[in-house]
């Protein structure tokens, strides 16, 4: 089964969660949900002889404390390749993770053995039956009519009746009922998962008072920048004819500024920033919020002076004017919350996530040319419970998000869409729709550093769980033949 693991609902000021497990949330992909059960399947529905063999492989082993495995017969052909408490890994499954685990490593360049794929898929299958097994005996119930409801939901994200989703199922060779209790099993486990390990996690006052001192002597010293822009947008591999219009069109806008026409006027008339109303101005703002480039860009003016030349970046080209700069004036009650959305792909055994980041990359081509909003792409493909809002995430502000997520974010420009983003949740499309500056009062404040640091914690806290889970474990692991 693939592991899905949810978001924290770490957004600070009572906003919204990020990310929701599927499931949960009622977004269950076909993609996800396909492999899950097909593995499964491969344990249902056997023969007599295969049933034969399986039982006396099993006797032939030793097997103190065994708990009662859950009776299941392989497919003809099929072996079992490890028992892990009530359940098992078929062999099957291996050698499909294998083989996709080879094609992302042949396409990403590189050198692995065989035996080193084999053991990381197999262990990983182990760790996920590991974590289910162990969410069926200690997790919150899931009752009939929640699960109906997610069911339905996958019906619906897939553009599915219950019926024809029920077709669907038989087309693949997975059992409806064995399909209902994958996805039983994917929300028990995201929930004990989210239980358990936040429970491991402890911030104390002292965490607290280091970690804003830290950042309150990282800014001493921090520029804060205001920065004005006229932005002429070339969409993601234009045509090199498109290209040229489009960086005439900016450095006519540079050339009637350095001609003594205002700098405001022109962006207002020209930039395709959402900030044009205002001049062009992205307001007063620490370095370390801006895109680098921008920062480098303005790092010899002073106040008030024009950029002599046009910068090109991912987004266009950019005539810039660095309005004005002030020195060690930041505080860290004094934070830029951000207003964003995304595109989440959950990659899976039918989307590995290069698959995914292609995916993902041809969106965000679609979104430049015109042909697609992402409003409407996210509500059709996001994997995320932000989809029914099309991908909108509200306000949040530093450390709501994984940092891998927080830091692609912070690098983009208003109304800038980035490449694909790889986390551990999935691969994510982002856009920045606008940012602020809030002020917030000393119990905001810490309440704040609490989230940020329980992120930090988060991935150490997981790993001690998964590694105590899986020494409390009955893992029997077998040999089988290729």
């Amino acid at each position: 089964m693939t592991e899905l693991r949810s978001m924290r609902k770490i957004q600070p000021l009572a906003a919204a969660a990020l990310f929701f497990l599927a499931a949960t949330a009622g977004t269950v992909s076909w993609a996800q949900v396909r492999e899950s059960a097909a593995a499964k399947a491969a344990a249902g529905g056997a023969s007599a002889p295969a049933a034969t063999a399986v039982a006396a492989s099993a006797a032939s082993q030793p097997a103190p404390n065994r708990p009662p495995v859950e009776q299941r017969t392989l497919k003809p052909g099929d072996y079992i390749a490890a028992v892990v408490n009530s359940d098992i890994v078929a062999a099957s499954e291996v050698v499909q993770r294998q083989e996709r685990m080879k094609e992302e490593a042949k396409r990403r360049n590189e050198n692995t053995t065989n035996e080193l794929i084999h053991k990381q898929a197999l262990d990983g299958l182990i760790d996920e039956r590991v974590v289910t097994t162990y969410a069926r005996e200690n997790g919150p119930r899931v009752d009939e009519p929640e699960l109906d409801r997610v069911v339905a939901n996958v019906a619906t994200q897939n553009k599915l009746t219950l019926e024809e989703l029920r077709k669907r199922l038989v087309t693949e060779g997975i059992d409806f009922k064995r399909f209902r209790e994958n996805l039983r099993d994917q929300m028990l486990s995201e929930r004990v998962r989210e239980r358990e390990v936040q429970g491991r996690i402890r911030v104390t006052d002292g965490d607290i008072d280091k970690y804003l001192e830290d950042r309150q002597a990282a800014l001493q010293d921090r520029a804060q920048l205001n920065i004005a822009q006229v932005l002429v947008s070339v969409p993601e591999n234009a045509p090199a004819n498109v290209v040229a219009e489009r960086r005439a069109r900016a450095e006519e806008a540079l050339q009637r500024i350095k001609g003594g026409e205002d700098f405001a006027k022109v962006a207002r008339e020209v930039s395709e920033d959402a900030n044009k109303a205002k001049g062009g101005e992205i307001g007063l703002r620490s370095a370390d919020k801006l895109p680098d480039v921008f920062v480098d860009a303005v790092r010899d003016l002073k106040g008030g002076e024009l950029r002599q030349t046009l910068l090109r970046s991912p987004a266009g080209f950019h005539v810039l004017k660095l309005v004005d700069r002030q020195m060690g004036k930041a505080s860290i009650n004094t934070i830029v919350q951000t207003h964003a959305r995304h595109i989440l792909l959950r990659p899976s055994e039918q989307l590995t996530p290069d698959q995914a980041a292609r995916r993902l990359a041809e969106f965000k081509r679609a979104i430049e040319s015109g042909r697609a909003t992402f409003e409407q792409l996210a509500r059709a493909n996001s994997e995320d419970g932000s989809a029914q809002d099309g991908g909108d995430l509200g306000w949040v502000g530093p450390g709501s998000f994984v940092p891998e997520f927080e830091e692609a974010m912070d690098q983009l420009p208003l109304n800038g869409i980035s490449n694909p983003v790889a986390s551990r949740f999935g691969i994510h499309l982002i856009q920045v729709l606008e940012r602020r500056d809030v002020v917030l009062d000393n119990k905001q404040l810490r309440d704040q550093a609490r989230l940020a640091l329980r992120e930090r914690k988060y991935e150490e806290a997981y790993s001690e769980w998964m590694k105590d889970l899986r020494a409390r474990a009955f893992i029997e692991t077998r040999e089988w033949l290729d």
